[in-house]
């Protein structure tokens, strides 16, 4: 079996006792179904037409049992929909889980590759989609086939002339209905990327709304958005057009077996072939019960077109291998992680086809060592510290902490002895706390003021309206630039990591804010092993060592005043900047 279909049925196992209860249901909404024709010829063949002495209460009583057939099929079929949906919408619940667990496993180059409505939507739209035929799809086999073939053979046991008749239609209803089939699922395919497209011009402009109003180009963002609704129109306008044919022309078989049955049954009647009114009702009641499962199947042919199509765009991610993940081996750092780094000729480049950004980078950083990074735009500054905590997997070389290999030691120790302060803060929906506490998840009101203090926030937090209970909103909107920082440096100190790395945390902030900002970095600093990634070198002037960064790697290091001394790359950076 296909490895897809496998990992497809996989998603039944949790709820087998529910799937073959509802599949019991099914078969039982399909025989009551089935039965009730044959009542039904029963009272006009064997009760009204034989004269039967007590036909009236012959009547009563099939009456009764087609009552009781009733109501079991009603209570039967009550099930099946709502828990047939349930057990869809559980199933729907454990591969969005899935897929946003696998997200969390995947490392920053498939997100530099990706775009984020796309991935929004296998998350929401595909997997909505794919519940649906979760549901739907057993159950709708269950009862099609069972009609159909108990339809059928109660068509034969009557007259087998006309139910050849009838039989003839199908093999030209197969071949239609493959053909629309393959034609519903290139435009579904289509129709699922428009939709990713959308949300993704979506969010975009969403996120950047206040730089839109800005620059009072609303217009333009209209037209961006009126551009990918329409492809998504387009797209939608030829999978309806191929669900029309499909539908229209399945319906119109049907119509005309029913005229078949008709015309061809009242012709043996009226020549006495072997055929009378009882019989060619209860044909005509059991033609509509074999065009209801070829109706069925027509649904269930779409569902399963959108279905399977979500399923393929679902599993598109999953089987994405995370290009970063534990060695089997792999060690759990303790908490006496001391802080001593080093790079041994380093190399990385993104991709195999790509140039490299950095190589042959050997630095040792002792620990509680303060150093500063500097160089000109595109040299690899960040890319370098994103390879201490293994956002990406370096090329060549290696990288060790307190002498370990960190390929050998687990992502989650390694990450948690790391605290990242970044010159774009990201904050989170909900409260100052919420967002301070990030750093420590069961920190307790007093470790949260008291770090707040530590990144010189309090006082402002103490000044909003609900305080430490202020709702910030998506992405800390409420809050200054400098207030951010604070916050974001708040949540480092709760973490209280042996190893920071600030990246440009000053850069795009007023000399107030950055003066508050740079005081809470010193207290943060104290004692740690700190890398600072710098643009604006008047703020590294008190590092014990500068790496400058070129092309080529590392080009001179030392302190400001030895650097300035020897008159090389970086008192040129300095000069230029003195001068702006």
């Amino acid at each position: 079996m296909n490895s897809r279909w496998k990992k497809f049925l996989s998603y039944y196992k949790p709820y087998m006792g529910l799937l073959s209860a509802d599949i019991a249901c099914a078969f039982v909404v399909s025989g009551t179904t089935l039965l009730l024709p044959l009542c039904t010829r029963y009272i006009t063949k064997n009760i009204l037409e034989g004269n039967s002495p007590n036909a009236l209460n012959q009547i009563y009583t099939m009456g009764m049992v087609m009552l009781v057939l009733l109501m079991i099929h009603v209570g039967c079929n009550m099930f099946v929909d709502y828990q047939g949906h349930m057990m869809g919408a559980m199933m729907e619940s454990d591969v969005r889980s899935e897929l946003f667990e696998h997200y969390q496993k995947l490392s920053f180059s498939f997100y530099d590759e990706q775009k984020t409505g796309q991935l929004m939507t296998r998350v929401t739209n595909d997997s909505f989609d794919l519940s649906e035929l979760y549901h739907h799809g057993p159950e709708d086999i269950a009862i099609s086939s069972l009609n159909f073939i108990g339809a059928f053979v109660i068509l034969i046991s009557i007259n087998f002339q006309l139910a050849l008749i009838v039989f003839v239609f199908f093999p030209i209803m197969a071949v239609y209905t493959y053909y629309f089939n393959h034609r519903m699922n290139i435009a579904l395919r289509k129709s699922r990327d428009r939709i990713g497209d959308i949300n993704e011009q979506l969010e975009d402009t969403l996120a950047g709304i206040r730089v839109v109003k800005s620059f009072t180009n609303e217009e333009i963002e209209r037209r961006k958005f009126e551009y990918e609704n329409n492809r998504f129109v387009e797209s939608r306008r030829n999978g309806y057009k191929s669900e029309m044919y499909f539908s229209a022309g399945l319906i119109g078989f049907t119509q005309l077996m029913t005229i078949a049955v008709i015309i061809f049954g009242a012709i043996r009647i009226a020549t006495g072939a072997g055929l009378d009114l009882a019989d060619l009702v209860t044909f005509l009641l059991c033609i509509g019960i074999l065009i209801e499962p070829i109706n069925r199947f027509s649904n269930f042919v779409r569902l399963y077109q959108e279905g399977i199509t979500g399923f393929e765009r679902v599993m598109e991610v999953l089987e994405v291998e995370p290009d970063i993940k534990d060695a089997s081996d792999a060690i759990e750092l303790t908490q006496d992680v001391q802080g001593n780094i080093e790079f041994i000729n380093v190399g990385f480049k993104y991709k195999e086809e790509h140039n490299d950004v950095l190589k042959n980078i050997s630095l040792n950083i002792k620990v509680g060592e303060y150093i500063a990074l500097v160089g000109s735009s595109g040299v690899g500054k960040t890319t370098l510290c994103s390879l201490i905590p293994r956002f990406y997997e370096l090329s060549e070389g290696k990288i060790l902490l307190d002498g370990r290999d960190i390929r050998n030691v687990s992502l989650r120790s390694l990450r948690r002895n790391i605290g990242i302060v970044q010159q774009d803060v990201y904050l989170f929906g909900g409260t100052v706390a919420d967002n301070i506490r990030y750093g420590k998840l069961d920190a307790s009101r007093e470790e949260i003021i008291e770090a707040a203090k530590k990144a010189n926030a309090h006082d402002f937090i103490a000044a909003l309206p609900n305080g430490y209970d202020t709702d910030i909103g998506q992405r800390g909107v409420k809050l200054s630039g400098g207030q951010k920082q604070r916050l974001s440096i708040a949540r480092v100190f709760l973490k209280d990591p042996p190893v920071l790395i600030f990246d440009e945390a000053t850069s795009s902030l007023d000399n107030e804010s950055e003066k508050a900002v740079q005081d809470s970095l010193e207290k943060l600093t104290n004692n740690r092993t700190t890398l600072v990634i710098a643009h604006r070198l008047s703020t590294v002037r008190n590092a014990q060592r500068i790496v400058v960064l070129t092309d080529n790697g590392i080009g001179e290091e030392g302190t400001h005043d030895e650097l300035i001394t020897r008159d090389g790359v970086y008192a040129g950076l300095y000069k230029v900047q003195l001068k702006i």
